[in-house]
């Protein structure tokens, strides 16, 4: 979606010597740990049943014995920046990670629909919390996070709202389909969002502008982003919107957010909906945030 799409001194001994500036960024951006011969780092990648398709996943495990929170990572529609410079910076600071396509995007069997994304990113939520996934990738399942990038950033509040056992929400330039369907009221605004949606159609199956459209025309109640916010209440929350991107979103749902938790956190950057020139403070933001929420990981 273009324009809507512990570490501490020990670490620091393995670390490369930083500058003054790196000094202000967290080790886990910009240094790799210590190698743990017993328990390394990995990845694996495997497919996870989601209604009638199925998940595209990978899932990279932290390295380090014991149980380890997990970072539940959704990209946007249709997907082109998929995070993973996010996926591995969480994982060197001992985050597991799991991040996948939704059905019908990018090679994943079943059609796409924003309907199905929701769904998907939920079952996909369910997946690090089965007692089988728990034990083989030592899942630590009070401190699961979702993050979100645009779209994937509506489907992160979605299910984190429905499920109160998430423990933190980091929501990266996100889409609210609720002003999506305001635009839509004009000339312009439908003119861009066609243009939009063709542009980004072809890594996707069976979707259309129609059937997208219609989607979030008909269900306002749930493709509403403050809406599902407020119902996020209390817990850690932290919105990164992008000035040149679709950063006005950002501001306005998080007004709705801060209804329901003032210690909301926004920060709108002079940058791309990409974070094209920002990963490293991206990531850095990200690795803190994390940091709140689990902070005796490595």
């Amino acid at each position: 979606m273009t324009r809507i799409g512990i570490f501490g001194a020990a670490a620091l001994a393995f670390a490369s010597p930083l500058s003054a500036k790196e000094a202000a960024i967290h080790p886990a951006v910009i240094s790799d740990p210590a190698p743990d011969a017993a328990y390394p780092a990995g990845m694996s990648a495997f497919v996870i049943p989601s209604e009638d398709g199925a998940l595209n996943a990978l899932f990279y495990t932290a390295a380090g014995s014991g149980l380890h929170p997990t970072l539940l990572l959704l990209h946007g529609f249709p997907g082109n920046e998929q995070n993973l410079d996010l996926a591995q910076a969480a994982r060197r600071a001992g985050w597991n990670v799991l991040t996948l396509h939704y059905r019908g995007s990018w090679g994943s069997p079943g059609s796409f629909s924003f309907t199905h994304a929701s769904e998907d990113a939920w079952n996909a939520l369910q997946f690090l919390q089965r007692s089988a996934n728990v034990a083989r990738y030592r899942i630590d399942t009070s401190a699961i996070v979702i993050a979100g990038h645009s779209m994937g950033g509506f489907m992160a509040a979605d299910v984190a709202a429905a499920e109160p056992h998430v423990a933190g929400l980091f929501l990266i330039d996100p889409w609210d389909p609720a002003e999506t369907v305001a635009a839509l009221s004009t000339p312009q605004g439908e003119a861009g969002w066609k243009e939009e949606v063709a542009g980004d159609l072809p890594p996707l199956k069976g979707a259309t502008y129609e059937s997208l459209t219609g989607e979030i025309r008909a269900n306002g109640e749930k493709f509403d982003l403050g809406r599902q916010l407020v119902g996020y209440g209390r817990r850690p929350l932290t919105i990164i919107g992008a000035e040149r991107g679709i950063g006005a979103m950002a501001r306005k749902v998080t007004a709705d957010a801060q209804s329901a938790n003032p210690d909301t956190r926004l920060m709108v950057w002079p940058t791309d909906h990409s974070f094209s020139d920002k990963r490293i403070a991206l990531a850095d933001a990200l690795v803190r945030f994390l940091k709140q929420i689990a902070p005796m990981a490595r």
